[in-house]
């Protein structure tokens, strides 16, 4: 019989609504079940892309000997980490105190009223890798909860006071935003480099697209050659290794290894948002063609595998969270080749030679591919092959004896043969649940491409977005639900859900100027001020009506995705810019100041906080274009990547909701551009190369 978790929408709790497990979902009548019976509850969090998660749900959710006995002896729980960001921070937080490290599948015991007292991440189902089997790990806690419960309870007590205290490096004085912490933080990314390979530390390694995007915008100022090195050789690396799906676009979660070969094959919207907008900045301050590329095939892999359609029950439009890394029970299996599949689809023979004159042209067309993307016998992941980029047009062109066009073309054109064929595979199960924080990085990303590549399916594919999120998670008061399926809106919006989301409408503003989606952003953020701000500065990941929970989380670090708080930071810099409002710069200089020691110290752990303190102490440029006929004014503000301004525009005769526009009127009957700071603005100007002058180099 289906458990309790037959009724949730989360595929990953779906998933489990089988197991002989008696989960719950987070909620009052499981807290109140583990009261009334005085257990112990086992909360096990996880998410529908996560290898381990699989396996341990295999191993011990499935198994009826492990089930029985959870069931006797614990209330237990299941939640999807993507729906309840509060919950994974405070319990993630306490396991890695706790064991010295986190990760999913994670594994918590609690007291009845919700305080940790024991933790880890995956346990196998009989001993081994130096763990316990979950079974022991069950036995031992259910001994500890009836002998040592003295112990138990004051651990947990002990647990929640450190919880709610954090333990991020903070000033102990008010100082003011100072250009020194983005100095000791570039020396610190510079210092832990890794010059050969690109990124930032070893084995498993992660894209790092919010410290890449830091230095690009000090670049934009500095045009310092060993910044754009440490960007370029990064982007280089990732987007040439097996992180990326070199057939269809899009990259996988992380490598495994220090040289962006083998990913864990999982892949996630948030990453391919960020990743987009990275490589879409890389092409404006280099013109270099392959990251235009990389850019547009990251958001057609969207388009065409991660966008929900209409339907019955849906307007479609939203972005779906993740694909898993397995398929067929294998992790990979989908996006590996051998030489025998190569030759199967693009021709040649099995042995790779040369035969009858037709299968000759062939075989050279599988060797050339073969050649291109590092396709050997041996394989480089268990057997098989994970495609790179592995050789450069010209030196495929003097191995093949023809040009670099001709080798582009023919790759090209056999890279998409392999793609159809690959798509007749079984693919790897998509969650497609839609949650608000991660579409609101995709909207910016699409958004922005937009804008720069003149792509008018971008745009319809982010204004599309935007109707939909405005539409089906924002409820008539102006609150944000945080997840979307089948048809319902679930679970209070999160700080990050507002301020991701108000970071691409404000981002959809600049490329369409239509004032409904700056209104909606300054909406979302005067929630943001009303119900998640702390008085003592800085912002709850949660807001004041929230469920009340063991700690009020407010995670400041930057993981996957940008903390909650440094985007409010971001967004709210910005409508300062456009409005004046001291509100939000009071707020902005509170929320970063006491946090500058943890910048200068941890670049990549804050990177967007310091893509943030970077945008504020530019003193970012207000631009304000009046008239019917601005394009040619507007395409020499956006002609170059200029991170730190802000845009808005109306017709001559129009009234505006913005104040940056207000009694901006046109010069001699022409369309005028204002440049301004600090709503002090030069002379207005009508000559695009004029324009052009007083904009910063």
């Amino acid at each position: 019989m289906p458990n309790r978790l037959k009724q949730e929408t989360s595929p990953y709790l779906l998933d489990h609504a089988n197991n002989p497990v008696d989960w719950y979902p987070w909620g009052d009548e499981a807290i109140e079940i583990a009261k009334r019976q005085d257990k112990p509850i086992f909360l096990s969090i996880g998410y529908a892309a996560c290898h381990w998660c699989h396996v341990m749900a295999h191993e011990s959710f499935e198994d009826e000997a492990t089930a029985r006995f959870m069931n006797e002896h614990f209330v237990n729980i299941k939640v999807d980490r993507e729906e309840r960001p509060d919950l994974d921070s405070i319990y993630m937080n306490a396991v890695v105190a706790m064991t010295g490290q986190g990760g999913w599948p994670m594994s918590v015991f609690l007291t009845p009223d919700g305080k940790p007292f024991y933790g880890g991440t995956y346990f196998p189902k009989t001993p081994r890798y130096g763990m316990p089997s979950f079974l022991n790990v069950l036995q031992g806690i259910t001994n500890a909860w009836e002998t040592q419960r003295t112990d138990i309870e004051h651990n947990g007590a002990a647990m929640q006071k450190a919880l709610g205290e954090g333990s991020v490096p903070r000033s102990e004085q008010d100082i003011p935003l100072t250009p020194e912490t983005l100095e000791l933080a570039l020396n610190n990314l510079v210092r832990t480099f890794d010059s050969e390979n690109g990124g930032w530390g070893g084995a498993p390694k992660f894209p790092q697209p919010m410290t890449l995007e830091f230095l690009i915008r000090l670049y934009t100022q500095t045009h310092d050659e060993l910044i754009l090195k440490m960007v370029t050789l990064t982007l280089d690396k990732m987007a040439r290794g097996g992180m990326y799906d070199q057939l269809g676009g899009g990259f996988h979660r992380y490598a495994t290894d220090e040289i962006w070969l083998v990913p864990h094959f999982e892949r996630m919207l948030y990453d391919n948002a960020q990743l987009a907008r990275v490589y879409l900045h890389a092409y404006q301050i280099t013109g270099n063609e392959f990251y235009k590329r990389v850019t547009t095939e990251i958001l057609d892999y969207v388009m065409r595998e991660m966008t929900d359609a209409p339907s019955a029950n849906s307007q479609g439009g939203g972005f779906y969270s993740s694909q898993d890394a397995d398929s067929e029970g294998h992790e990979g299996k989908f996006f590996v080749w051998t030489p025998e599949e190569i030759r199967s689809v693009l021709g040649g023979s099995a042995s790779g030679l040369l035969i009858v004159s037709k299968n000759k042209t062939d075989a050279n067309e599988a060797q050339l591919v073969m050649d291109a993307f590092g396709i050997t016998a041996h394989g480089n992941f268990e057997g098989k092959n994970i495609l790179t980029r592995a050789r450069d047009n010209d030196v495929l062109a003097e191995m093949h004896n023809t040009t670099g066009e001709d080798v582009e073309h023919r790759v090209e054109a056999a890279r998409q043969k392999l793609l159809q064929a690959r798509e007749r595979r079984v693919k790897p199960a998509r969650d497609e649940k839609i949650l608000t924080g991660w579409n609101g990085l995709m909207l910016a990303a699409f958004a922005e491409a937009a804008r720069v590549l003149k792509g008018e399916d971008y745009l319809n594919v982010a204004k599309r977005n935007a109707e939909f999120l405005l539409e089906q998670v924002r409820d008539p008061s102006g609150r944000l639900k945080r997840s979307y399926k089948d048809g319902q809106a679930r679970l209070n919006g999160y700080l990050e859900d507002y301020a991701n989301l108000a970071e691409g409408l404000l981002a959809l503003y600049e490329t369409t100027f239509e004032e409904k989606y700056f209104v909606a952003a300054r909406e979302l953020a005067d929630v943001m001020l009303e119900h998640f701000a702390d008085p003592r500065g800085g912002f709850f990941d949660t807001s004041d009506d929230h469920e009340e929970l063991v700690v009020r989380p407010k995670d400041v670090q930057d993981n996957a995705t940008p903390s909650g708080s440094a985007m409010a930071a971001m967004v709210l810099a910005k409508l300062a810019a456009f409005t004046g409002d001291a509100r939000y710069a009071d707020a902005v200089e509170r929320t970063i100041a006491p946090l500058q020691p943890a910048l200068a110290q941890a670049p990549t752990g804050f990177a967007w906080w310091l893509c943030a303190l970077d945008f504020v102490l530019a003193l970012p440029q207000e631009i304000a274009l009046v008239g019917d006929d601005a394009q040619e004014l507007l395409n020499v503000v956006f002609e170059a990547y200029r991170p730190h301004q802000v845009v808005a525009w109306k017709d001559a005769d129009a009234k505006s909701v913005i104040p940056l526009l207000e009694g901006r009127t046109m010069l001699d009957g022409k369309a005028t551009a204002y440049v301004c700071e600090n709503f002090a603005c030069r002379m207005p100007v009508t000559d695009a190369d004029l324009l052009r002058t007083l904009f910063r180099q």
